[in-house]
């Protein structure tokens, strides 16, 4: 996916229905872990009014900042100008892009659930977002897990 003679940098889209938890949480925990190596966008398509409150409460608990995550529209445009769209529960309704490969992550929605079901859940895409840096940039060297502090 990555080109390393050209320093390419990898662009990621994480969609969902209401990008307010799952697409979220894969693209800051992407972000953190990357340093710059990779571009995550979230999107979802039908959008949210804001972030899951729970969700966010989760992050911040692991030192993730979430006050700049606003739910957005999933277009054809930030599809297209990916490498790789990672769907998490969105399935037909996500635009398919020729040459833009696809992979479905099947995670549970964290929307209004407990708070063990959440970190459950942030826990299971901790683990997809660091095999995912790690296949796109071999030579990352990826910082701790979030969640061995935690």
């Amino acid at each position: 996916m990555t080109e390393p003679t050209t320093g390419r940098v990898p662009q990621v889209v994480f969609a969902c229905v209401r990008n307010g938890g799952r697409s979220v949480a894969a693209r800051v925990l992407a972000e953190h872990y990357a340093g710059g190596r990779v571009l995550a966008l979230s999107a979802g398509t039908r959008p949210g009014e804001q972030i899951h409150p729970e969700v966010a409460d989760d992050l911040e608990r692991l030192g993730i900042d979430t006050s700049r995550e606003r739910p957005q529209h999933l277009t054809t445009e930030m599809v297209a100008a990916s490498d790789l769209a990672i769907t998490l529960g969105c399935g037909e309704e996500c635009p398919y892009v020729p040459g833009v490969t696809y992979r479905d992550w099947p995670v549970d929605d964290p929307g209004g659930q407990d708070p063990a079901t959440v970190r459950r859940i942030v826990a299971d895409l901790d683990a997809r977002v660091r095999d995912l840096l790690a296949e796109l940039v071999p030579d990352l060297e990826l910082p701790p897990s979030v969640l061995d502090g935690a």
